[in-house]
């Protein structure tokens, strides 16, 4: 999931990888790697905060999500690296973007992990409503503890496979959906908004939520910065951007069209946190089977997702401490499966609170991880938006798609602050940016002394 950063190069710019793979099938890896949790359950809170003009949410956030990826790709295309985004930066603008990036990187995930997690416990509850989250979510963080322990492999084999869960769920919705919309399935159309027609029954919740509902939008999207990096692998490096297209079309279509269908089967209202709002806006009808099928695909896939994350960061940390960008005691491996012991270790204290603010914040825990984790991707994408304004001969027409995604990416933080539901979340993220940035203070004189000893 996570690739390494580092300053080696990875071969040369442009030119024929004859063991590549084809820019097609890098648009479905990045469909099937890009849905997840953010969407399953993420997306209703956006509908919450915003109605039906969610689907403008996503739309914007599609966009935004395109010219991160296809900055990212020809970064990738013209110099290929062995490394991330992370190595961009560190071109770009010295050692302290490259630190701070990866530190940023590595806290974000640790949320996005927590994140899922406390999703895991709250689709669990759909069967078990008495039992507490908390104890959910340690049953899960135990459970995927184990699977890395044991040296699991493979989860990149099985990939293609929780692609087609992933994707099959929601065509299934849309099916089902479509179905119920057009009146060949029957049930009780109570509450039921249907399309709206006003700007009142579009934006319920005025500008102003809108705005709030940016944030999950984009987090929504998560991820695809990690696919951007997969166009090292193309046949043909020049159609990176032709795959970002393709696969960012598919997304934005699949995640319209089923959104669509929720909004009008169901009011806005009646979407909580507590379980998905696809299962939501069919609750209504005699489908007895869709909601447990849907339940558990959703875990199935959040639950590979989620323990896929945990083996990327363990590696990440590892990876950063070779680079000199973490302690050195993090880049041990025991001979035991080669298990990175004390990276692996700092990736559960992160479990584990996830697992104890479960305990203390059930009715909320899930808003403000989801919230603080969505802002510190949106860092991170800051961070290659203006790496590439730098590292690329940027044509006008690239330099003004760069000025609006940074437009975009300030809108869906500071939506975030004005949305009082959402405001902790900022609040936590700003508590991870502002130790980083600490930290690259204080190092940065160790590093100025190293430059000048050489």
């Amino acid at each position: 999931m996570f690739q390494k950063y580092s300053s080696q190069s990875g071969g040369s710019g442009g030119g024929e990888n004859k063991e590549g793979i084809s820019w097609w099938h890098l648009s479905l890896i990045g469909v099937g790697c890009t849905i997840g949790i953010g969407y399953f359950l993420g997306s209703g809170l956006g509908i919450k905060s915003t109605g039906p003009s969610i689907v403008i949410s996503f739309l914007i956030a599609a966009l935004g999500t395109y010219i991160v990826y296809n900055l990212l790709a020809k970064m990738t295309a013209e110099d290929p690296q062995d490394g991330s985004f992370c190595y961009y930066a560190n071109k770009a603008y010295g050692r302290w973007a490259g630190f701070s990036c990866g530190w940023n990187f590595w806290s974000a995930n640790i949320l996005i992990i927590g994140s899922q997690l406390t999703a895991l416990g709250l689709l669990s509850k759909f069967w078990f409503p008495h039992v507490p989250l908390w104890i959910f979510a340690a049953i899960y963080a135990a459970l995927s503890i184990l699977v890395v322990l044991l040296g699991a492999k493979g989860f990149g084999k099985v990939e293609d496979v929780l692609a087609i869960i992933k994707t099959s769920a929601i065509l299934m919705f849309i099916i089902i959906g479509a179905l119920v919309f057009i009146g060949i399935i029957d049930g009780s159309a109570e509450g039921r908004p249907g399309v709206p027609t006003s700007y009142t029954e579009f934006f319920p919740e005025g500008l102003k939520g809108f705005w709030g509902s940016l944030i999950f939008a984009f987090y929504a999207y998560g991820g695809v910065e990690v696919i951007g990096l997969m166009a090292m692998e193309l046949k043909h490096r020049e159609d990176a951007p032709k795959a970002g297209k393709v696969m960012l079309t598919l997304l934005a279509i699949i995640y319209l069209i089923s959104l669509t269908l929720v909004v009008t089967l169901v009011s806005y209202t009646k979407i909580t946190e507590k379980e998905s709002p696809f299962v939501t806006a069919l609750a209504n009808y005699d489908l007895t089977f869709f909601p447990h099928v849907f339940n558990a695909a959703i875990i199935i896939a959040g639950f590979s997702t989620m323990t896929a994350a945990l083996f990327g960061v363990t590696t990440l940390l590892v990876t950063m401490a070779k680079s000199g960008d973490a302690p050195k005691l993090f880049e041990k491996k025991l001979k035991f499966r080669e298990l990175p012991l004390a990276s692996l270790s700092l990736a559960v204290v992160g479990l584990l609170s996830s697992v104890i603010a479960a305990l203390l914040l059930p009715g909320k825990i899930f808003e403000y991880i989801t919230t603080a984790a969505g802002i510190l991707l949106l860092y991170n994408w800051m961070f290659i938006i203006v790496s590439a304004l730098k590292n690329l001969d940027n044509k006008m027409w690239d330099k003004i798609l760069a000025f609006l995604g940074i437009l975009f990416i300030i809108a869906a933080v500071s939506g975030t602050v004005v949305e009082k539901t959402s405001r902790f979340g900022f609040y936590v993220s700003f508590a991870f940016v502002g130790v980083i940035g600490i930290c690259t203070l204080i190092l940065s004189r160790k590093w100025k002394k190293e430059e000048q000893s050489t």
